[in-house]
Protein backbone atom coordinates (compact mmCIF):
# COMPACT_ATOMS: atom_id res chain seq x y z
CA UNK A 1 0.00 0.00 0.00
CA UNK A 2 1.26 3.55 -1.39
CA UNK A 3 2.08 5.67 2.01
CA UNK A 4 0.31 8.86 3.12
CA UNK A 5 0.48 12.15 1.05
CA UNK A 6 1.00 13.52 4.63
CA UNK A 7 1.05 12.74 8.02
CA UNK A 8 -0.36 14.95 10.36
CA UNK A 9 2.23 14.99 13.60
CA UNK A 10 -0.01 15.13 16.53
CA UNK A 11 1.29 12.20 18.79
CA UNK A 12 -1.08 9.79 19.57
CA UNK A 13 -3.43 11.27 17.67
CA UNK A 14 -1.60 11.65 14.54
CA UNK A 15 -3.57 10.92 11.36
CA UNK A 16 -3.03 10.24 7.43
CA UNK A 17 -3.93 13.21 4.92
CA UNK A 18 -4.12 11.23 1.90
CA UNK A 19 -4.29 13.12 -1.70
CA UNK A 20 -5.67 11.12 -4.72
CA UNK A 21 -6.99 11.50 -8.18
CA UNK A 22 -9.42 8.60 -9.39
CA UNK A 23 -8.82 8.05 -13.21
CA UNK A 24 -11.78 8.29 -15.38
CA UNK A 25 -12.95 4.64 -15.46
CA UNK A 26 -13.53 5.32 -11.33
CA UNK A 27 -9.72 3.11 -10.65
CA UNK A 28 -7.80 4.90 -7.71
CA UNK A 29 -4.45 4.47 -7.49
CA UNK A 30 -4.76 4.68 -3.97
CA UNK A 31 -7.69 2.12 -2.13
CA UNK A 32 -10.15 3.85 -0.29
CA UNK A 33 -10.95 0.54 1.83
CA UNK A 34 -7.26 -0.18 2.97
CA UNK A 35 -6.74 2.94 3.84
CA UNK A 36 -9.77 3.13 6.23
CA UNK A 37 -9.33 0.22 7.34
CA UNK A 38 -5.54 1.08 8.32
CA UNK A 39 -6.55 4.12 10.03
CA UNK A 40 -10.01 3.25 11.47
CA UNK A 41 -9.29 -0.54 12.75
CA UNK A 42 -11.79 -2.37 13.76
CA UNK A 43 -15.75 -1.21 12.19
CA UNK A 44 -18.76 -2.61 12.38
CA UNK A 45 -20.97 0.36 12.01
CA UNK A 46 -20.69 3.39 10.14
CA UNK A 47 -22.61 6.60 10.56
CA UNK A 48 -22.37 8.28 6.86
CA UNK A 49 -23.07 12.12 7.39
CA UNK A 50 -23.27 13.76 3.82
CA UNK A 51 -24.55 16.97 2.21
CA UNK A 52 -27.59 16.43 -0.14
CA UNK A 53 -26.23 17.39 -2.65
CA UNK A 54 -23.54 15.27 -3.41
CA UNK A 55 -26.42 11.83 -1.97
CA UNK A 56 -26.03 10.03 -5.43
CA UNK A 57 -22.37 10.63 -6.51
CA UNK A 58 -19.20 10.64 -3.65
CA UNK A 59 -21.72 9.72 -0.64
CA UNK A 60 -22.97 7.04 -2.46
CA UNK A 61 -19.38 5.86 -3.72
CA UNK A 62 -18.33 5.87 -0.22
CA UNK A 63 -21.32 4.04 1.10
CA UNK A 64 -20.84 0.90 -1.70
CA UNK A 65 -17.20 0.40 -0.06
CA UNK A 66 -18.72 0.94 3.11
CA UNK A 67 -20.98 -1.41 2.87
CA UNK A 68 -18.85 -4.20 0.84
CA UNK A 69 -16.65 -4.21 3.69
CA UNK A 70 -19.36 -5.86 6.07
CA UNK A 71 -19.70 -2.32 7.81
CA UNK A 72 -23.87 -0.97 8.50
CA UNK A 73 -24.16 2.24 7.26
CA UNK A 74 -26.61 4.65 8.99
CA UNK A 75 -27.01 7.51 6.04
CA UNK A 76 -27.90 10.58 7.55
CA UNK A 77 -28.05 13.42 4.43
CA UNK A 78 -28.01 17.24 5.73
CA UNK A 79 -29.64 19.54 3.93
CA UNK A 80 -26.51 22.00 1.85
CA UNK A 81 -25.81 25.66 3.27
CA UNK A 82 -24.11 27.17 5.86
CA UNK A 83 -27.46 27.01 8.02
CA UNK A 84 -27.20 23.51 8.25
CA UNK A 85 -24.57 24.42 10.78
CA UNK A 86 -27.16 24.61 13.58
CA UNK A 87 -28.21 23.11 16.85
CA UNK A 88 -31.31 21.92 15.13
CA UNK A 89 -29.71 20.05 12.54
CA UNK A 90 -26.91 18.59 15.20
CA UNK A 91 -30.26 17.33 17.58
CA UNK A 92 -31.62 15.67 14.39
CA UNK A 93 -28.12 13.59 13.81
CA UNK A 94 -28.24 12.95 17.50
CA UNK A 95 -31.75 11.40 17.57
CA UNK A 96 -30.96 9.90 14.07
CA UNK A 97 -27.30 8.12 16.04
CA UNK A 98 -29.05 7.10 19.18
CA UNK A 99 -32.15 5.59 17.16
CA UNK A 100 -29.89 3.24 14.46
CA UNK A 101 -27.80 2.02 18.02
CA UNK A 102 -24.85 3.86 17.50
CA UNK A 103 -22.47 3.31 20.25
CA UNK A 104 -18.86 3.75 20.98
CA UNK A 105 -17.30 1.58 18.57
CA UNK A 106 -18.47 3.05 15.85
CA UNK A 107 -17.18 5.68 13.38
CA UNK A 108 -18.56 9.05 11.84
CA UNK A 109 -18.08 9.27 8.55
CA UNK A 110 -18.36 13.14 6.78
CA UNK A 111 -18.51 13.24 3.06
CA UNK A 112 -19.16 16.89 1.54
CA UNK A 113 -18.04 20.33 2.59
CA UNK A 114 -16.98 22.28 5.51
CA UNK A 115 -20.57 22.76 6.94
CA UNK A 116 -20.80 18.66 6.72
CA UNK A 117 -17.23 18.46 8.12
CA UNK A 118 -17.81 20.93 11.22
CA UNK A 119 -21.28 19.43 11.92
CA UNK A 120 -20.11 16.08 11.69
CA UNK A 121 -16.96 16.60 13.37
CA UNK A 122 -18.99 18.10 16.41
CA UNK A 123 -21.25 15.47 15.92
CA UNK A 124 -18.92 13.01 16.57
CA UNK A 125 -17.17 14.64 19.43
CA UNK A 126 -20.16 14.92 21.53
CA UNK A 127 -22.10 11.59 21.16
CA UNK A 128 -21.11 9.10 23.87
CA UNK A 129 -18.20 11.49 24.45
CA UNK A 130 -16.50 11.06 21.35
CA UNK A 131 -16.38 8.70 18.26
CA UNK A 132 -14.03 7.92 15.63
CA UNK A 133 -14.12 10.19 12.83
CA UNK A 134 -13.21 9.97 9.36
CA UNK A 135 -13.18 13.35 6.72
CA UNK A 136 -13.92 12.83 2.89
CA UNK A 137 -14.05 16.09 2.11
CA UNK A 138 -15.29 17.22 -1.59
CA UNK A 139 -14.73 20.90 -1.67
CA UNK A 140 -11.39 22.99 -2.65
CA UNK A 141 -11.91 24.70 0.88
CA UNK A 142 -12.71 21.75 2.91
CA UNK A 143 -9.33 20.18 1.53
CA UNK A 144 -7.65 22.60 2.11
CA UNK A 145 -8.70 24.01 5.34
CA UNK A 146 -12.07 22.64 7.51
CA UNK A 147 -10.92 18.84 7.04
CA UNK A 148 -7.53 19.03 8.72
CA UNK A 149 -6.74 20.49 12.27
CA UNK A 150 -10.03 18.88 14.18
CA UNK A 151 -11.77 21.87 14.50
CA UNK A 152 -15.45 21.07 14.97
CA UNK A 153 -19.00 23.26 15.72
CA UNK A 154 -21.50 24.78 15.07
CA UNK A 155 -23.09 28.46 14.49
CA UNK A 156 -25.01 30.76 16.79
CA UNK A 157 -27.24 33.24 15.20
CA UNK A 158 -25.20 35.80 16.53
CA UNK A 159 -21.94 34.59 15.82
CA UNK A 160 -20.29 31.93 13.62
CA UNK A 161 -18.18 28.54 14.85
CA UNK A 162 -18.85 29.74 18.99
CA UNK A 163 -19.87 26.26 19.82
CA UNK A 164 -17.89 23.07 18.89
CA UNK A 165 -15.03 21.16 20.32
CA UNK A 166 -11.70 20.44 18.81
CA UNK A 167 -11.76 16.33 17.61
CA UNK A 168 -8.98 14.96 15.48
CA UNK A 169 -9.92 12.78 12.83
CA UNK A 170 -8.44 9.29 11.93
CA UNK A 171 -7.95 10.35 8.50
CA UNK A 172 -8.77 12.80 6.01
CA UNK A 173 -9.60 11.24 2.12
CA UNK A 174 -9.17 13.69 -0.27
CA UNK A 175 -9.97 13.09 -4.24
CA UNK A 176 -9.09 15.51 -6.65
CA UNK A 177 -11.46 13.95 -9.13
CA UNK A 178 -14.97 14.97 -6.95
CA UNK A 179 -13.76 18.72 -7.57
CA UNK A 180 -14.69 17.99 -11.56
CA UNK A 181 -18.74 18.79 -11.07
CA UNK A 182 -18.46 21.33 -8.04
CA UNK A 183 -19.79 24.83 -9.50
CA UNK A 184 -17.73 27.29 -10.21
CA UNK A 185 -18.73 29.15 -7.92
CA UNK A 186 -17.78 27.29 -4.92
CA UNK A 187 -14.92 25.84 -6.55
CA UNK A 188 -13.43 29.93 -6.93
CA UNK A 189 -14.41 30.53 -2.83
CA UNK A 190 -11.93 27.84 -1.80
CA UNK A 191 -9.04 29.68 -4.03
CA UNK A 192 -9.09 31.93 -1.03
CA UNK A 193 -7.58 29.53 1.59
CA UNK A 194 -5.45 28.04 -0.89
CA UNK A 195 -3.69 31.82 -1.37
CA UNK A 196 -3.96 32.22 2.17
CA UNK A 197 -1.23 29.86 2.97
CA UNK A 198 1.24 31.35 0.93
CA UNK A 199 0.52 34.71 2.63
CA UNK A 200 0.97 33.70 5.76
CA UNK A 201 3.15 31.10 6.24
CA UNK A 202 4.71 29.72 2.72
CA UNK A 203 6.29 32.69 0.09
CA UNK A 204 7.55 29.84 -2.22
CA UNK A 205 4.25 28.51 -2.77
CA UNK A 206 2.82 32.20 -2.98
CA UNK A 207 4.92 32.66 -5.49
CA UNK A 208 4.15 28.91 -7.48
CA UNK A 209 0.32 30.59 -7.36
CA UNK A 210 1.83 33.90 -8.87
CA UNK A 211 2.52 31.32 -12.09
CA UNK A 212 0.09 28.78 -11.99
CA UNK A 213 -3.91 30.23 -10.78
CA UNK A 214 -5.06 29.79 -14.19
CA UNK A 215 -3.99 26.04 -14.03
CA UNK A 216 -5.77 25.52 -11.08
CA UNK A 217 -8.63 27.44 -12.03
CA UNK A 218 -8.77 25.06 -14.72
CA UNK A 219 -9.38 22.76 -12.31
CA UNK A 220 -5.55 20.88 -13.52
CA UNK A 221 -4.84 17.78 -11.73
CA UNK A 222 -1.46 18.20 -11.38
CA UNK A 223 -1.91 21.56 -10.29
CA UNK A 224 -4.97 20.90 -8.15
CA UNK A 225 -2.57 18.01 -6.12
CA UNK A 226 0.18 20.51 -5.66
CA UNK A 227 -1.70 22.85 -4.05
CA UNK A 228 -3.73 20.96 -1.77
CA UNK A 229 -0.53 19.26 -1.06
CA UNK A 230 1.06 22.52 -0.13
CA UNK A 231 -1.61 23.97 1.83
CA UNK A 232 -2.42 20.78 3.79
CA UNK A 233 1.25 20.48 4.56
CA UNK A 234 0.98 24.32 5.69
CA UNK A 235 -1.46 23.61 7.97
CA UNK A 236 0.07 20.33 9.31
CA UNK A 237 2.21 22.29 10.21
CA UNK A 238 1.04 24.97 12.34
CA UNK A 239 -1.74 22.65 13.48
CA UNK A 240 1.35 20.36 14.89
CA UNK A 241 2.86 23.32 16.73
CA UNK A 242 -0.54 24.38 18.11
CA UNK A 243 -3.13 21.94 18.12
CA UNK A 244 -5.78 23.71 20.48
CA UNK A 245 -4.92 27.15 20.01
CA UNK A 246 -2.79 28.01 23.22
CA UNK A 247 0.52 29.49 22.08
CA UNK A 248 -1.21 31.77 19.40
CA UNK A 249 0.28 29.92 16.65
CA UNK A 250 -2.55 28.20 15.01
CA UNK A 251 -4.05 32.22 15.27
CA UNK A 252 -2.10 32.75 11.80
CA UNK A 253 -5.19 30.29 9.94
CA UNK A 254 -7.25 32.93 10.36
CA UNK A 255 -5.49 35.60 8.44
CA UNK A 256 -8.70 37.66 7.10
CA UNK A 257 -11.26 35.65 8.69
CA UNK A 258 -12.09 38.13 11.92
CA UNK A 259 -13.21 40.60 8.69
CA UNK A 260 -15.05 37.33 7.46
CA UNK A 261 -16.64 36.24 9.92
CA UNK A 262 -18.22 39.59 10.23
CA UNK A 263 -19.10 39.86 7.08
CA UNK A 264 -20.91 36.53 6.52
CA UNK A 265 -22.49 37.03 10.02
CA UNK A 266 -24.06 40.39 8.81
CA UNK A 267 -24.89 39.50 5.26
CA UNK A 268 -26.57 36.57 6.13
CA UNK A 269 -25.52 32.96 6.24
CA UNK A 270 -25.32 31.92 2.77
CA UNK A 271 -25.38 34.93 1.03
CA UNK A 272 -21.75 35.25 0.38
CA UNK A 273 -19.73 32.54 0.86
CA UNK A 274 -16.89 31.48 3.54
CA UNK A 275 -13.77 31.74 0.69
CA UNK A 276 -15.56 35.03 -0.75
CA UNK A 277 -15.69 36.37 2.91
CA UNK A 278 -12.06 35.56 3.39
CA UNK A 279 -10.43 36.81 0.13
CA UNK A 280 -12.49 40.43 1.60
CA UNK A 281 -11.37 40.06 4.83
CA UNK A 282 -7.78 39.55 3.12
CA UNK A 283 -8.02 42.43 1.40
CA UNK A 284 -9.18 44.45 4.85
CA UNK A 285 -6.65 42.86 6.63
CA UNK A 286 -3.52 43.96 4.47
CA UNK A 287 -5.30 47.39 4.19
CA UNK A 288 -5.12 47.11 7.95
CA UNK A 289 -1.37 46.09 8.34
CA UNK A 290 -0.47 49.41 5.56
CA UNK A 291 -2.44 51.43 8.17
CA UNK A 292 -0.69 49.79 11.31
CA UNK A 293 2.79 50.54 9.29
CA UNK A 294 3.27 47.02 9.62
CA UNK A 295 3.79 45.65 6.02
CA UNK A 296 4.79 47.44 2.87
CA UNK A 297 1.93 48.76 0.37
CA UNK A 298 3.13 46.18 -2.36
CA UNK A 299 2.02 43.49 0.06
CA UNK A 300 -1.38 44.58 -1.30
CA UNK A 301 -0.66 44.91 -4.89
CA UNK A 302 0.59 41.22 -5.21
CA UNK A 303 -2.08 39.43 -2.94
CA UNK A 304 -4.62 41.23 -5.16
CA UNK A 305 -3.25 40.49 -7.99
CA UNK A 306 -3.64 36.89 -7.29
CA UNK A 307 -7.13 36.97 -5.85
CA UNK A 308 -7.76 38.88 -9.17
CA UNK A 309 -6.55 35.96 -11.11
CA UNK A 310 -8.10 33.63 -9.00
CA UNK A 311 -11.73 35.07 -9.60
CA UNK A 312 -12.23 36.21 -6.27
CA UNK A 313 -14.00 39.09 -5.11
CA UNK A 314 -11.56 42.10 -3.49
CA UNK A 315 -14.80 44.43 -2.33
CA UNK A 316 -18.48 44.51 -0.29
CA UNK A 317 -20.23 47.29 -1.20
CA UNK A 318 -22.33 46.65 1.60
CA UNK A 319 -19.49 46.40 4.19
CA UNK A 320 -21.11 48.56 7.53
CA UNK A 321 -18.69 49.15 10.45
CA UNK A 322 -21.46 49.61 12.77
CA UNK A 323 -22.75 46.11 11.82
CA UNK A 324 -19.71 44.38 11.73
CA UNK A 325 -17.80 46.16 14.80
CA UNK A 326 -19.89 44.42 17.39
CA UNK A 327 -19.75 41.39 15.62
CA UNK A 328 -15.87 41.02 15.63
CA UNK A 329 -16.18 42.07 19.38
CA UNK A 330 -17.72 38.44 20.31
CA UNK A 331 -14.93 37.17 18.08
CA UNK A 332 -12.90 34.27 19.50
CA UNK A 333 -9.17 36.47 19.08
CA UNK A 334 -10.86 39.22 21.19
CA UNK A 335 -9.00 39.38 24.52
CA UNK A 336 -10.21 41.64 27.57
CA UNK A 337 -12.38 43.15 25.47
CA UNK A 338 -9.68 44.27 23.16
CA UNK A 339 -9.82 43.36 19.16
CA UNK A 340 -6.99 41.25 18.15
CA UNK A 341 -5.94 40.79 14.23
CA UNK A 342 -4.02 38.83 12.20
CA UNK A 343 -2.25 41.28 10.27
CA UNK A 344 0.84 40.60 7.64
CA UNK A 345 4.51 41.69 8.06
CA UNK A 346 5.79 40.54 4.45
CA UNK A 347 4.19 37.39 2.26
CA UNK A 348 5.06 34.74 4.06
CA UNK A 349 4.95 35.83 7.67
CA UNK A 350 1.74 36.95 9.58
CA UNK A 351 1.71 38.32 13.05
CA UNK A 352 -1.44 38.64 15.69
CA UNK A 353 -1.80 42.06 16.81
CA UNK A 354 -3.70 43.30 19.43
CA UNK A 355 -4.83 47.07 20.78
CA UNK A 356 -6.01 47.85 17.30
CA UNK A 357 -7.36 51.44 17.23
CA UNK A 358 -11.39 50.80 16.12
CA UNK A 359 -10.48 53.68 13.73
CA UNK A 360 -8.29 51.97 11.61
CA UNK A 361 -10.25 49.34 11.23
CA UNK A 362 -13.03 50.92 10.25
CA UNK A 363 -11.03 52.70 7.82
CA UNK A 364 -9.67 49.13 6.61
CA UNK A 365 -13.58 48.08 5.94
CA UNK A 366 -14.62 51.75 4.24
CA UNK A 367 -11.03 51.24 1.57
CA UNK A 368 -13.32 47.89 0.74
CA UNK A 369 -16.56 49.11 -0.04
CA UNK A 370 -15.21 49.65 -3.91
CA UNK A 371 -12.16 49.01 -5.89
CA UNK A 372 -11.63 53.19 -5.78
Amino acid sequence: MASPSIEVALGERSYPIWITTSQADGSNPVDFASSFQDSVGSCSHAVLIHDAAIADTVANQVERVLAGMNIRVTNIQVPSGETSKSVAQLETIWNTMLGSGTDRQSVVVAVGGGVVGDLAGFAAASFTRGLRFVQVPTTLLSMVDSSVGGKTGINLPGGKNMVGSFWQPQMVWIDTQTLSTLPDRDFISGMAEVIKYGVIEDAEFFSWLKDNTGSLAERNPDALRHAITRSCESKARVVAEDERETSGRRAILNYGHTFAHAIEATAGYGVCLHGEAVAIGMQMAARLGIDMELCPPSLLEEQTAVLEAAKLPLVWKEADPDQMLPVMARDKKVAHGKLRFILPNRIGDVSLVGDVPAEKVIRAIEACRSMN
